[in-house]
């Protein structure tokens, strides 16, 4: 069993994030569509070319950006409750705090049992922030492994809702991958003054999946 705190080898690191980001490690990713369940039953995702826009927009103006800010922000803190009660505060409507913080508990309650850590039940970004750190793992790599899973689960969710066939979906993660790898670098020097967000359509959409019938994910 891994020792908290121990620096690791960064392939080592790179295999445990891998382990924790993908879609095996039980956290429940699968039942989430962060709105985009519902901007597809309202007509406003109809194509390959708009996903990827619309993945794009919450990436860089909505929860990507936000998560990875908080992530590294949990990473240096030493009071890692004030940046959770902040990030469930950032929370834009119910199912979106019901979705960050029910992969959060999952992702602690494993972690905890296979690493040997001591993880209250915290958000997802937090939670994965304050893992990395105890385990020794490098900050950037953890803010890019993060982003591209964040990437990936939206195009699974996608590909269940919508016309999408598997070589599209692979192409539009491709895509946002620099977008990812830039979005982690800039997280490296921003702090909590930086948080905000303008995707109001992807917000709309996660609040309006609240009373979405019927439907196949939870938010």
């Amino acid at each position: 069993m891994a020792t908290a705190g121990r620096c690791r080898m960064p392939t080592e690191g790179l295999l445990t994030l891998m382990q924790w980001l993908s879609p095996g490690f039980p956290l429940g990713t699968f039942s989430y569509s962060h709105g985009l369940e519902m901007a597809v039953a309202d007509g406003r995702l109809r194509d390959a070319a708009g996903l990827q826009d619309w993945i794009a927009t919450v990436l860089t103006h909505g929860t990507g950006r936000n998560d990875a800010i908080l992530l590294a922000e949990a990473y240096r803190s030493d009071d890692a409750q004030q940046i959770d009660a902040l990030a469930r505060a950032l929370a834009p409507s119910r199912e979106r705090l019901l979705e960050t913080t029910a992969q959060g508990e999952a992702f602690c309650t494993t972690v905890n049992a296979v690493w040997g850590l001591d993880l209250r039940p915290m958000c997802l970004p937090v939670a994965v922030g304050r893992a990395a750190r105890m385990q020794g793992i490098a900050l950037d790599v953890t803010l890019s492994a993060y982003l591209h899973a964040f990437t990936a689960g939206l195009i699974s969710a996608a590909q269940r809702c919508m016309p999408l066939g598997q070589t599209q979906a692979q192409r539009i993660v491709a895509d946002q991958t620099p977008l990812c790898l830039s979005l982690a670098q800039a997280a490296l020097t921003q702090s909590i003054d930086d948080l905000g967000g303008s995707a109001f359509l992807a917000d709309i959409a996660a609040m309006q999946h609240e009373t979405l019938q019927p439907r196949i994910f939870r938010s």
